[in-house]
């Protein structure tokens, strides 16, 4: 009777707290190109406990898909938002009768629920009830068989999501399940897709095993367990994670969810993510505190914290190294989310960021180079650039604490200078002043502006730090964007060693990856504006504020069905050329405001959000990527954006909320206000900060984080710039 009592309290605790979980749905984005999970998560852990629908190809990069009409089984790691493939390990199926052909269930999405931390849904051709939940290191499982029948459970350490069904039977080199005991099992693979890595489990049953057997021979990585319950009874497994060891799970386990009931770690769950949640409180329009919230969650799954509870982690080499502070973060998709993901997280956790930044200078030294795109702890090269850099420079100069700002330049210079990075001949690019189209066959004009873009952050920490002969070498290479700007077109474009431009100039192609052309996931007119350092001297080159505004208009207005050749897979959200559904376009309807034309970006950032966020399975218009796509709604909700994410500086556009106020450390509070916002009302008519008039294209991070009162009066006329 106690312990009923206590489950019902947690339960009605967590329905009472849930102020802003319930404006959480972990189904936006999970159909079409979002590639998010639904299932059980808690911020930055290391476990995503969710449902499988298939394991083959760009489609499944989440491992789930909302248009499926079967489940294939609960694995303990996935990716949220990407356009890559990897992890879905350790994966249990409960099922009953004899062995299938194929391991699967029928399921509705009526009898399928999802809130922060928790997952539930009926598999409907074995009767069971599946409820999944977890900590950081640990996922726990709770299935009711509400059949009669010999409860079974396949544990399956073969699966994955990787692109093909041939390299799901090649990409584990090695491992084996073992039997512990009565009630416990453990395990291990190494396996290689996206990244090479070893996943340790062990897993504790609330029931005896009563028989067991291999499904795969000699191999020992698919086991299938018996145990015998009465129709109605409840089988649960408590599964740790670990990258570094067996020994390291169960410490993970123990420390976290051994000695707790299935509904005390759903109710921490739910707890933590309200917590993290309600950095931001808002208020306005339910549908638009759905999209804003539901973003924040997507933001705060990743990065991960990849090393175990005592400190333990494998990293880029391998081998197992241990954090000082038990913190080591990767699935850092740097490329997208330096943008606005991190300068999130210097508002919202800046002692998580300052964690993060460490990690990176962690990583420096095992890998000689700063982080581009890891996934648990290796790096895989994944995108373009260097993009731990502004994401270090960000942190140092805005003054967060946890790492050094001596050995942070250093690792930039290094990554900067030193040909660690296969996508970067820093001595090409130094003689010519951009990468040339003919010896860089892929992504030529992207890499280098990415590069100029993180040159550009270099030389300001270098000026902070009082390093003025750096500060003047990489201020000079940050101007290289200059070398590539076609006066003729009024576009960045290919260069070839003697310095012609690349003919013909097919600016509408769209280059990707290993398929060619001097772009990255986009074309020439994607790309140009990919000068977030110095918007001024792009104004500047174009002509002038007009010309630039005309310009940005051709981007909005060209027929948005015109493509040239290349993959357009990311290539998508289109307003004429511009494309939401990637990231080099997201800081591009807020530069109308640096152009002295802010109506135009109000106007535009209201109509991206209303077209591109919207409370249904394919309401994002492009992968979520880690965040990145979900930071651009959260701040542009509040009212700005970092348009240069290294610079401390905010550019305005409109709010689409009446109200934010952020929670800051040292008890400290940060409120927005938008007066008179309605629908009609899109338009910034003046701007106020503490009761005074504020007449500048942007905020300060500073302003934010002393605390204080930033007010929007809205109306439905376009006003001439207060700027």
């Amino acid at each position: 009777m106690k312990k009923l009592v206590t489950v019902i309290m947690l339960l009605y605790a967590a329905f009472a707290n849930a102020q802003y979980g319930k404006y959480v749905n972990p189904f936006i984005g999970t159909s079409a190109t979002g590639h998010t999970f639904p299932g059980a998560t808690v911020p930055f852990g290391m476990v995503q406990l969710s449902p499988e629908t298939g394991n083959f190809g760009w489609h499944y990069s989440s491992g789930y898909r909302y248009e499926d009409t079967v489940i294939t089984g609960f694995a303990h790691t996935h990716l949220s938002g990407t356009g890559g493939v990897d992890l879905g390990d350790v994966l249990f199926f409960p099922f009953q009768g004899n062995d299938p052909q194929k391991f699967q269930s029928s399921f509705s999405h009526k009898n399928e629920k999802a809130s922060p931390g928790y997952y539930e849904v009926l598999l409907n051709d074995h009767h069971i009830k599946s409820q999944l939940t977890a900590s950081a290191h640990t996922g726990l499982h709770k299935y009711t068989f509400l059949k009669p029948g010999k409860a079974r459970l396949l544990v399956d350490m073969q699966s994955g999501l990787v692109e093909s069904p041939g390299e799901l039977a090649g990409h584990v080199s090695e491992g084996t399940i073992n039997i512990d005991s009565k009630t416990n099992i453990s395990g291990y693979a190494f396996s290689s897709q996206w990244v090479d890595k070893q996943v340790y489990f062990t897993a504790v049953f609330n029931h005896d095993i009563t028989g067991h057997h291999f499904v795969d021979g000699e191999n020992k990585r698919r086991l299938i367990l018996d145990f015998d319950l009465r129709a109605g009874e409840v089988l649960e497994a408590k599964v740790g994670i670990s990258g570094v060891s067996i020994a390291g799970a169960r410490k993970n386990l123990q420390a976290e969810t051994l000695n707790k009931t299935f509904e005390q770690v759903k109710t921490e769950a739910a707890r933590v993510w309200e917590n993290n949640l309600g950095k931001l409180k808002a208020q306005g329009a339910e549908r638009t505190k759905i999209s804003f919230y539901t973003s924040l969650y997507h933001a705060l799954i990743q990065p991960n914290n990849i090393a175990d509870v005592d400190g333990q982690y494998r990293g880029a080499d391998s081998l197992v190294h241990r954090s000082a502070n038990k913190v080591f973060y990767s699935t850092l998709s740097l490329w997208d989310t330096y943008r606005a993901a991190h300068p999130l997280y210097t508002i919202v956790c800046p002692e998580r960021d300052g964690q993060m930044v460490n990690t990176m200078l962690q990583h420096f030294d095992v890998a000689g180079l700063l982080p581009v795109w890891t996934l648990w702890g290796k790096e895989s090269y994944a995108m373009i650039g260097n993009h731990a850099v502004p994401v270090v420079v960000d942190a140092a100069l805005k003054g967060i604490k946890g790492f050094d700002k001596q050995k942070a330049f250093a690792a930039i210079k290094s990554t900067l200078t030193q040909n660690k990075n296969p996508k970067y001949d820093w001595s090409l690019y130094l003689r010519y002043g951009y990468l040339p189209s003919d010896t860089i066959r892929r992504e030529a004009v992207s890499r280098t502006l990415e590069a100029a873009y993180d040159d550009w952050c270099a030389a300001q920490l270098a000026k902070a730090l009082n390093k003025a002969a750096d500060y003047q070498y990489f201020s000079r290479r940050s101007q290289f964007y200059n070398n590539l700007f076609d006066k003729s077109t009024r576009l960045m474009r290919g260069r070839k060693l003697n310095g012609d431009w690349v003919q013909p100039f097919a600016n509408l192609d769209s280059g990707q990856l290993a398929i060619g052309g001097d772009y990255t996931e986009g074309n020439a007119w994607q790309y140009t504006w990919q000068v977030q350092h110095d918007i001024s001297g792009l104004i500047k080159l174009m002509g002038g504020k007009k010309a630039f505004s005309k310009k940005l208009d051709s981007l909005f207005t060209m027929d948005s069905k015109v493509f040239g050749k290349g993959s357009t897979l990311d290539v998508t959200g289109l307003i004429g050329q511009y494309a939401h559904g990637n990231e080099p376009n997201h800081h591009v309807a807020y530069l109308y405001t640096l152009a002295g034309n802010p109506a135009k970006t109000q106007a535009l950032v209201r109509q991206i959000a209303d077209e591109f966020y919207i409370d249904k399975p394919d309401g994002l218009s492009g992968n979520d990527d880690c965040g990145q796509m979900s930071a651009w709604y959260i701040f542009t909700a509040m009212g700005f954006y970092p348009v240069n994410p290294a610079d401390g500086h905010y550019v305005f556009g409109a709010p689409l909320l009446g109200s934010v106020s952020i929670t800051l450390p040292g008890g400290k509070s940060f409120s927005i206000e938008a007066k008179g916002l309605s629908e009609a009302n899109k338009y910034v008519q003046s701007i106020s900060l503490n009761g005074r008039p504020y007449t500048k294209p942007y905020i300060p991070h500073k302003d934010i984080m002393t605390g204080g009162k930033l007010v929007f009066v809205m109306g439905d006329k376009a006003k001439p710039p207060v700027f």
